[in-house]
């Protein structure tokens, strides 16, 4: 039997492990948003299948997840804070990750740091991932034909992860975005296109996740959000302006027997007008058929030769 790595998690610890410092430009969001209490980790057990999983595992993972861009080493009173488990646990469970590579112990300060065995885990993500190996191309010839920024992504829990990004402009930028980089599921046109593109109860469990996730989510913005879905239900794209002079198109990608995807375009130094978000978002959706129909001939060979 046959298991492929996940690759929210997997991109996810690739981008603790390479990105040491917040990246200038980008927001923080408070750890009071996002912190998982005891009462959090029934919540983190229904992204994993529920509670009949291996619960010395998912604390494992909930451990490797408290490492996040700007925090070099964590202690285990940091970790207990970050991940809600118990402090005697987090002291037994790091001893094992250690034990198994996937912490390095920085005995003078008694802390630990996510070891070189979790970037690998994000290098297997990306060579093994069949639609990386189908769309990166596409994307990086549109990014040049268009003159424009593509990027790829799925959903991580309430955020959305980048799996490729193809920065057209070269020139140096306060907003540099690299795979396994997080955004807000719900402040971004890739968020708003993925939640266009999943269930209905996928997506009123997020949104409700999203009221409760900062006292910024206001009624205005779940509004913003439900009107951006109705876009893409209506013009198949959505265009969301959430850093200044930046204006992003997105568009959800769903192929059978995976994960949901958003595709976007998002071009820098303009004024986000109407117009401008229509002529992109005509290229986005010609261009997603295109990223579908290439991925189903890719699945049509991989049936025939199998």
């Amino acid at each position: 039997m046959r298991f492929a790595l996940p690759a929210d998690f997997c991109v996810d610890l690739l981008l603790a492990t390479i990105l040491n410092a917040e990246i200038s430009g980008y927001p923080s969001f408070p750890l009071s948003g996002i912190r998982l209490r005891r009462r959090g980790m029934a919540a983190a057990r229904q992204y994993s299948g529920g509670a009949n999983g291996n619960r010395s595992l998912e604390r494992g993972i909930e451990i490797l997840r408290a490492f996040r861009p700007g925090v070099d080493t964590l202690g285990n009173g940091e970790i207990a804070e970050r991940t809600g488990l118990p402090r005697s646990t987090v002291s037994r469970l790091t001893k094992t990750l250690v034990a198994f590579g996937m912490l390095d112990e920085v005995r003078t300060q008694r802390t630990y740091r996510l070891a070189a065995a979790v970037l690998s885990l994000g290098h297997a993500v990306r060579m093994g991932s069949p639609v990386l190996t189908v769309l990166g191309p596409l994307m990086r010839a549109e990014s040049t034909r268009r003159r424009l920024n593509v990027g790829l992504a799925t959903a991580d829990r309430a955020m959305m992860v980048y799996l490729e990004s193809i920065r057209y402009n070269a020139r140096p930028t306060l907003r540099s975005i690299v795979a396994g980089q997080q955004v807000p599921m719900e402040l971004t046109s890739l968020g708003r296109a993925y939640l266009a593109g999943i269930p209905d109860t996928e997506r009123d469990r997020l949104m409700a996740q999203f009221r409760r996730r900062t006292a910024t989510a206001t009624k205005a913005l779940i509004a913003e959000v439900q009107k951006s879905i109705r876009c893409v239900r209506r013009d198949g794209y959505c265009a969301v302006s959430w850093q200044p002079g930046v204006l992003a198109v997105a568009t959800p990608i769903v192929l059978d027997g995976l994960p949901v995807y958003a595709i976007n375009m998002s071009v820098q130094d303009i004024e986000p007008t109407e117009a401008v978000g229509a002529e992109i978002g005509g290229y986005l959706v010609a261009f997603a058929a295109r990223c579908k129909a290439a991925f189903s001939s890719f699945q049509n060979e991989v049936e025939v030769s199998a």
